[in-house]
């Protein structure tokens, strides 16, 4: 996975688990509030049932009261009594029933079926005692209790609220109810509704989820453009710089060799045609010819000599055969030869072998550095330290020159470009570098993380004149 496919998911990850964390908390909350809203339209409905139970048993009582006052208990009185009770009646469904205190039912006015029978042990559908309940609630002064009994509009069982009170006088327990399923799909019908509106607010939960998820991969994507844009600049602009270093290495070779080694072979073919036109005019004077000969012999071990010296400014031989500090040492006597420098180069740690590529960069970064020190800084001494640290090696180089201002040099397009190459070059291979410099001095620091060695071509020499003439 790419960086920005990284960085996108890293965006929208957080958002989508933030959302989807919002959505669970928002239906948990709301489905906590509709079932305490359920709980509280249940209770008031009931309380209000309840108060209206009362009420009706109330007025059955003051039916049947002056009877019961009267002190007879005979049958024709009880008789009486339960006539009037049952005349009593509000609705299909409303009605009073009597009950002696040992569960046996003395009337009622929708199930005659049931007068006379013992419904002490009677379960209902949810296997309770209803009967007991309710002549347990009449003893206790008067009560509403909840069970299950046939409706007899309907003949189905049907949850009921039945509210009861005693009857001392005569034993009895006088009580009537409502049946709740109508409240119970009122309730239904609420719970239906609350649903839907936690549906449709999940919904819109989903729905700016969505559109926030889709402006930040838009932004993201906006981003990439961006950032595409910016990286193809700066890869243009570093192909230029690739050209520009090459066409500037090219114009230095040219220039080395044209003033230098050219200069010398021409030398060289001016003697040799002296020497020439010397034994065409005199054939058997090679007395007078040897010593031209032993300056166009000179002039020659001058042209190899110029010759390494170019061979090993393109890649230094000791740096394959005896490794990057053997060449930073012998890059210090060079340097050391041609100017006032005092170089110093130190190694510090257990040495390593390093991948071709690193000890390439090391050494070109010490190379530019020597040769900026010596062109601009002023400095008298240099110190050049090699450090293999547990988790990098470390090329560090720090003069007492004059020192430049760091910021001014990187933003200027046509100063530091060689600084600039090198820093790319170590970024290129994941590692740091870093210059400091003031009025003291300045200092170098370019650091490269471990890395595994790769395999060593068979060595070859990088010689060029090693299999040229003797020069006894």
């Amino acid at each position: 996975m790419k960086l920005r496919q990284k960085i996108l998911l890293l965006a929208v990850a957080p958002l989508a688990v933030a959302m989807l964390g919002i959505a669970f908390a928002v239906r948990y909350q709301a489905t906590q509030l509709a079932q305490h809203e359920r709980a509280l339209v249940e209770a008031a409905y009931l309380q209000s049932k309840e108060m209206e139970l009362r009420h009706y048993v109330e007025l059955a009582q003051s039916a049947i009261a002056p009877m019961v006052r009267s002190g007879r208990a005979d049958l024709a009185t009880r008789q009486a009594a339960m006539e009037a009770l049952a005349r009593l009646d509000y609705g299909p469904d409303g009605y009073f029933f009597l009950y002696d205190m040992q569960g046996r039912n003395l009337m009622h006015p929708r199930q005659p079926e049931l007068v006379g029978k013992d419904l002490w042990t009677m379960r209902d559908a949810e296997g309770t005692l209803p009967i007991q309940k309710l002549i347990s609630a009449a003893k206790a002064g008067g009560g509403a209790v909840r069970y299950q009994w046939k409706k007899p509009s309907s003949q189905q069982l049907a949850p009921k609220l039945g509210y009861v009170v005693a009857v001392p006088e005569w034993g009895w327990m006088l009580g009537t109810g409502i049946y709740l399923d109508d409240v119970e799909r009122t309730l239904r019908q609420l719970d239906a509704r609350a649903e839907t509106d936690i549906r449709e607010t999940m919904a819109w939960i989903g729905v700016i989820a969505a559109i926030s998820i889709l402006l930040v991969a838009a932004s993201g994507l906006a981003l990439n453009v961006s950032e595409h844009r910016e990286a193809d600049a700066k890869l243009r602009q570093l192909a230029q710089r690739v050209v520009q270093s090459q066409e500037e290495e090219r114009a230095r070779l040219s220039r080395e060799l044209h003033d230098g080694i050219s200069q010398l072979l021409v030398s060289v073919k001016l003697v040799l045609e002296t020497a020439t036109n010397r034994l065409r005019l005199a054939p058997t004077e090679g007395a007078a010819v040897a010593p031209v000969l032993g300056m166009a012999l000179n002039r020659l071990d001058t042209v190899f000599n110029e010759v390494r010296r170019v061979a090993r400014n393109l890649r230094p031989a000791l740096l394959d055969d005896l490794g990057l500090f053997a060449a930073l040492q012998h890059l210090a006597r060079e340097m050391q030869g041609g100017s006032r420098l005092d170089i110093d180069v130190t190694q510090r740690g257990t040495p390593r072998e390093l991948p071709d590529e690193q000890a390439t960069a090391l050494f070109r970064i010490a190379q530019e550095a020597l040769t900026n020190v010596e062109r601009h800084a002023g400095a008298r001494h240099v110190r050049v330290s090699l450090a293999f640290d547990a988790d990098a090696t470390r090329l560090t180089v720090r003069d007492d020159g004059a020192g430049f201002d760091v910021p001014s040099m990187q933003r200027d397009p046509r100063r530091g470009i060689g600084l600039r190459n090198l820093g790319e070059r170590i970024a290129a291979l994941c590692g740091q570098f870093d210059i400091v410099s003031g009025s003291g001095g300045t200092e170098l620091v370019a650091s490269l993380p471990l890395a595994k060695p790769a395999p060593k071509p068979a060595a070859v020499s990088h010689d060029p004149v090693s299999a040229g003439p003797s020069q006894s």
